[in-house]
């Protein structure tokens, strides 16, 4: 059980951070280039233990979590090693005549004291990975974990605390009461993931102190299969990340919408994908994690009231498990269709033309996710006229596992965005410097702008 951290507590840790900040350790490359290389040594020093953890809190498998937490900041952590002295370096920048002899540069500063609140589906990636990025820039940080994944929460504090000095890296534990006292501080960024609701109430205490912000949230991403689909390849990489933690993913396919003409091959195809991964018996699966707590249980339970279950709908809510089901014959207004599924149920919708696709789309909030299945000319038509944080043409996914691509949301599903080079720059100010020369002062400038006409001329 988590317990909430004291005012007292925070205000110390807050304190030393401001202090150790301003001592301007962190400015230096070579320290953050040292700390990095440590984060990535702790990591794997502790790779068992955060595997164990996951699997204590949410049943995922070893290989599961590696693959789609561990690996995933090692990678963060691999590049940012080997490009950190590139990305920190001041960059020139073209200066337009009328400023010569002068040059321009734009410098790249740690923005400072950064919080960083982590969701429970990825309770280690999630957190870790932003972790990075404040490194990497020179941000100090209070990392603060879910409570509903708890022993990753406690394998997260014993790696920071062995790792890093508290005055530049500490762990906060604790749940709502733990984040409005931290809320109440002005910190130089908040990076949060996690619901939409609750980023509204973050951007609200950060709007209090003028506090820049990253939200990661999330949405009812739409996963689109044509009629000119390859059904086998397209039902196998849905049903893949669709189960994955068990569809408490943000960026899993919420829902399909399916050309009429190949629903009935897609949804057969869907099955036997499914248990070809897991087999026929999920709950014995040493694959198929559980979902996180009895209110997501109890919330996802009833979710399957909004369709007819063409395929699973088994639960067990002693063991907090909810088999992969498949639902038909649902209505855009049902629940299920309006707020993020956040588990492995999937609704199947049809359609004929693309712009019923394009509508359906439109007429809701922005998505973090889309994806696409079908020729390449459809898609881009399709892709022109929707948007979404990111997405993915003939697969799922695959999108958040290039570090060199921007990950984030828009609209209602985020704000801001980060991984690789674009972790740098979430945690970092870019300052624009102007270098002038001496020798040379062109009167115009100056009251009364003598020769302005001719300078007009010019410009």
């Amino acid at each position: 059980m988590i317990k909430e951290t004291s005012r007292e507590t925070i205000e110390s840790i807050y304190s030393q951070q401001k202090d150790f900040f301003n001592s301007f350790k962190t400015r230096d490359v070579n320290f953050r280039l040292q700390m990095l290389k440590a984060f990535r040594a702790a990591i794997l020093k502790y790779e068992k233990r955060i595997s164990d953890a996951l699997y204590a809190d949410l049943r995922k498998s070893p290989q599961e979590a590696y693959l789609t937490e561990i690996s995933i900041v090692i990678q963060e952590l691999d590049l940012h090693i080997a490009k950190i002295k590139k990305w920190s370096k001041p960059k020139r920048v073209p200066t337009p005549f009328y400023l010569l002899p002068s040059s321009s540069r734009v410098i790249y500063e740690p923005l400072g004291l950064s919080l960083i609140i982590a969701p429970w589906n990825y309770p280690f990636q999630l957190q870790m990975n932003p972790l990075v990025g404040a490194i990497s820039s020179g941000c100090c940080a209070i990392l603060k974990p879910s409570p509903d994944t708890p022993a990753t929460a406690k394998v997260m504090e014993e790696l920071v605390a062995e790792t890093f000095p508290p005055e530049y890296i500490s762990v906060i534990q604790g749940g709502r009461e733990t984040n409005e006292r931290l809320l109440k501080h002005r910190f130089d960024l908040i990076f949060f993931t996690g619901s939409t609701t609750v980023g509204k109430v973050i951007m609200k205490a950060a709007a209090e102190h003028l506090t820049p912000v990253v939200l990661e949230l999330g949405g009812k991403s739409p996963c689109i299969v044509d009629r000119d689909a390859d059904i086998p390849t397209a039902a196998r990489r849905i049903a893949w990340g669709k189960l994955i933690n068990a569809g408490q993913t943000c960026i899993a396919p919420d829902y399909i919408l399916a050309h009429e003409d190949v629903k009935e091959d897609l949804i057969k195809e869907l099955i036997r994908n499914m248990e070809t991964m897991y087999g026929s018996d999920f709950k014995n699966s040493d694959f198929y994690p559980r979902i996180v707590n009895e209110r997501a249980f109890d919330r996802l339970s009833a979710l399957l009231n909004d369709g007819k279950v063409r395929y699973g709908g088994i639960t067990d809510k002693a063991d907090r498990f909810i088999s992969p089901s498949i639902l038909d014959e649902v209505s855009p207004d049902a629940p299920v269709m309006q707020e993020e599924i956040f588990g492995p149920i999937l609704p199947v919708l049809t359609f004929n033309q693309a712009e019923e696709v394009i509508s359906f789309v439109n007429q809701r909030e922005k998505p973090l996710a889309f994806y696409y299945f079908g020729k390449n000319a459809k898609a881009r038509e399709i892709l022109s006229k929707t948007t979404s944080g990111g997405g993915c043409i003939n697969d799922t996914l695959a999108h958040i596992i290039n570090h060199n691509l921007p990950f984030g949301g828009v609209g209602n599903s985020g704000t801001g965005s980060y991984h690789g080079y674009n972790s740098f720059l979430a945690f970092s100010h870019k300052r624009a410097i102007v270098k002038s020369a001496t020798w040379i002062d062109l009167p115009v400038k100056y009251v009364p702008f003598k020769g302005f006409n001719l300078i007009r001329k010019l410009l």
